[in-house]
């Protein structure tokens, strides 16, 4: 796995840490923590954008960050669970697998020393 997909996992997690904080964010401290974390998230998927497309690295970063949203809401904020909630994410987790699994890394390439 590259760096570019650790980045973009990276900011997907980032992204689940700052939709929770734009939903439980009290006071300055904790809006500003939402803050950073939404620029550090956005600022990684964009840097990872650069390399791989755009349209897989958006649809991995929504997937993961909703998937991750409502699993972290039902074990850390008592939402309730439900079993088709957790059969949806997975159906989304295994379109983001799929997503990274058929999608060429162009930074790969060039470090094998082969250019399109």
């Amino acid at each position: 796995m590259s760096k570019n997909w650790i980045k973009l996992f990276v900011a997907a997690l980032l992204e689940v840490f700052w939709v929770i904080g734009l939903a439980h964010a009290y006071d300055f401290w904790t809006w500003t923590a939402t803050v950073i974390l939404i620029i550090l998230s956005n600022y990684l998927m964009i840097t990872v954008a650069q390399v791989l497309p755009a349209g897989t690295v958006y649809a991995v970063f929504v997937g993961l960050g909703a998937g991750g949203t409502v699993i972290a809401e039902i074990i850390f904020f008592g939402e309730p669970f439900k079993w088709g909630k957790i059969f949806l994410i997975a159906v989304l987790l295994s379109g983001v697998i799929g997503l990274k699994l058929v999608t060429d890394d162009k930074s790969d390439k060039i470090e094998k020393g082969v250019r399109s």
